[in-house]
């Protein structure tokens, strides 16, 4: 009787039991995390009895966590993608919101600042044209200045967005590792189950996922181990680790991620979760977009300085630099042990790119790379004044020699719009007219005729001298009365700093006369061609015009955003049914609660009613003895 009475004792407490995890899955079925509990029962072992075994009842064996580990793992990795995609989505959604815009861009202000110069061509004279021309140049000037802060902007709040997510995963991190400790200590290495924690912890490391892509592998002890990057450890059974924005190997410039545990500070790169969004923004979209910036910033510079300093302007001078443009900037390692100095200019815009460049010294020979794709860059020359290196339009001149093993970061074209500005500082400077005027004499009686001037060297010292052409015979001609120099209609004639193309059969004593053409008011050749500088292909070889070279970056960063966006659309969807299939077979069903309810108290009460009739027998025997 008394093994009958354990025996449905065991029943008893065991359905009791089950009750229980059953109500502690209703009570949490809209706790975000909970994985449904499942009572795993098990037989008591039998007693022989008579050759037989009698079986002893019924027990727990275990309440174990309804999950499948590769869902979670899936839901992990599909969070940090979608994370990843998010960030870079909101970043670069902005950031095509900024360019393509004509209240923030540079493609209404380019046009209208050549208007202008247009409107000046065609009233050379005009005071009011000339200050409009020049009002239109100091408001191309400050947008690009507003749009790079607004890209400094946007490079301070990626920095700032990483600083606030690391916080967030350093407080992730420590609540693992507590957790760890806890699972533990709860008895998970001898076998114990305890779920809710390990809800609490999964539900952590999803949370950890929508920053930072991880590894989790887990200890025979319960404990799990998180690693980031490359392999980095984050968190190590009770023990986490930190991670941190830090200055990168070139300052301030180049901040990156580093992870500080005990043997330091070292630098990782990580994928995935907003962190990675975030860096992958920086590295291929935001710096090439500044760069390119930069690189539009010098070609126009370069072009219409190099225009305008051939020309003449209202009060009779030379014109000099219309724009200013900021240096390109050198930056040494910070590991470096030597003083290595360099200068570094731009000496052939067809040839810049939008690269920064990473130049490294063996202690014998130099080599340049492109920092965004590692592509080796041919150096020509040998660094010094006069032959510098040259390599994509840059020149390179060390004045002072690095140590072995130094690295230095070139940036051609980062900073060049922070100096961009207007150097002209008056309507009368604008050098609308050609510096010399060239006319044939009324008395000439051959057919010799002036087809084209030009303007080679305007520093030449003898630039405005006058100049008078005498052709000796149809094929010969004098200069300034010296001289017998062969003519070729059509052909060159380069004089102080300046070409002449005569075309036609001059006749013996015909001159043509070049002068200065100071008073000049009415001249329009050098307007003509300023307004021309915006349609000159002067990038990427010679093929691509500075409007052509802004509307490429536009076309480039919509078309990048665009795709981002439907690759966050997909991976959301993805996500979202990954989520439904772990919930699937991890959430709680209260239909399915309800059917175990019932089951459960069924079986509890037919144990009770067991222990019943072991009373009535029990009591049947006590009135025998007592006959």
């Amino acid at each position: 009787m008394a093994d009958f009475l354990n025996t449905s004792l065991s029943g008893l407490l065991t359905f009791q039991r089950a009750l229980a995890t059953t109500s502690h899955n209703v009570a949490n079925v809209g706790t975000e995390g909970y994985n449904r509990q499942r009572v795993d029962l098990a037989a008591v072992p039998g007693v022989g009895s008579g050759g037989n075994i009698i079986g002893q009842g019924v027990e727990i064996a275990s309440v174990s966590r309804v999950l499948d580990q590769f869902q979670v793992n899936q839901v992990r990795s599909n969070v940090a993608q979608q994370s990843r995609l998010d960030a870079f989505t909101q970043m670069s959604s902005s950031l095509d919101r900024l360019l393509a815009s004509s209240d923030t861009g540079l493609s209404q202000p380019l046009q209208e600042f050549f208007n202008a110069l247009q409107t000046v061509a065609d009233t050379p004279a005009s005071i009011p044209a000339r200050q409009v021309a020049l009002g239109q140049a100091n408001a191309l000037a400050d947008r690009v200045q507003s749009l790079q802060q607004r890209l400094e902007a946007q490079n301070t709040e990626v920095t700032a967005r990483m600083g606030a997510a690391v916080q967030k995963v350093n407080a992730l991190a420590e609540s693992v590792a507590s957790l760890n400790t806890a699972i533990f200590e709860a008895g998970a290495a001898n076998g114990g189950t305890p779920n809710d924690l390990m809800d609490q912890r999964d539900l952590v490391l999803q949370e950890l996922s929508e920053l930072v892509a991880v590894d989790v592998v887990t200890q025979n002890d319960g404990a799990v181990n998180i690693f980031v990057g490359s392999g980095q450890a984050l968190v190590l059974g009770n023990q986490a680790s930190r991670l941190t924005v830090i200055n990168g190997d070139f300052g301030t410039a180049t901040p990156e991620l580093g992870l500080v545990s005990s043997a330091g500070v070292s630098t990782i790169s990580v994928d995935g979760g907003e962190i990675g969004g975030l860096m992958n923004f920086r590295r291929e979209m935001l710096d090439p977009s500044m760069n390119s910036l930069g690189q539009m910033a010098i070609a126009l510079t370069e072009t219409l300085n190099a225009q305008h300093s051939v020309g003449m302007d209202l009060q009779g001078n030379l014109g000099g630099d219309f724009f200013a443009v900021g240096e390109p900037q050198v930056l040494p390692r910070a590991q470096n042990t030597g003083s290595g100095d360099f200068s570094v200019a731009v000496t052939d815009v067809s040839n810049l790119t939008n690269a920064d460049y990473l130049l490294a010294y063996d202690g014998a020979n130099y080599t340049l790379t492109r920092r965004d794709t590692g592509t080796a860059v041919a150096l020509a020359g040998s660094g010094t004044v006069g032959d510098p290196f040259v390599a994509d339009g840059v020149s390179i001149v060390v004045n002072s020699a690095p140590a072995a093993g130094d690295q230095f970061l070139i940036r051609p074209t980062y900073g060049a719009a922070v100096g961009f500005g207007v150097q002209v500082t008056s309507p009368e400077g604008i050098a609308a007219a050609f510096p010399i005027r060239s006319a044939a004499e009324l008395a000439n009686t051959g057919t010799g005729a002036v087809v084209g001037e030009e303007v080679l060297d305007p520093a030449n010292p003898n630039l405005l001298n006058t100049v008078t052409i005498e052709f000796i015979d149809p094929n010969n001609f004098s200069i300034n009365g010296a001289g017998s120099f062969a003519y070729s209609p059509g052909g060159p004639i380069d004089i102080n700093g300046w070409r002449l193309r005569i075309d036609g059969t001059p006749e013996a004593g015909d001159q043509f006369v070049v002068r200065s053409n100071a008073g000049g008011v009415g001249d329009n050749r050098n307007a003509l061609e300023l307004a021309s500088v915006l349609e000159r292909d002067v990038l990427a070889g010679g093929t691509t015009s500075v409007r052509e070279s802004y509307g490429n970056l536009v076309s480039e960063v919509s078309t990048v955003t665009r795709r981002a966006e439907i690759n966050l659309t997909a991976q959301n969807a993805i996500t979202e049914q990954s989520i439904n299939d772990q919930l699937a077979v991890s959430g709680v069903n209260l239909d399915e609660e309800a059917a175990n309810m019932l089951r459960y108290q069924q079986a509890y009460q037919a144990t009770a009613q067991l222990i019943s009739v072991a009373d009535v027998l029990f009591q049947t025997m006590l009135s025998a003895v007592r006959r």
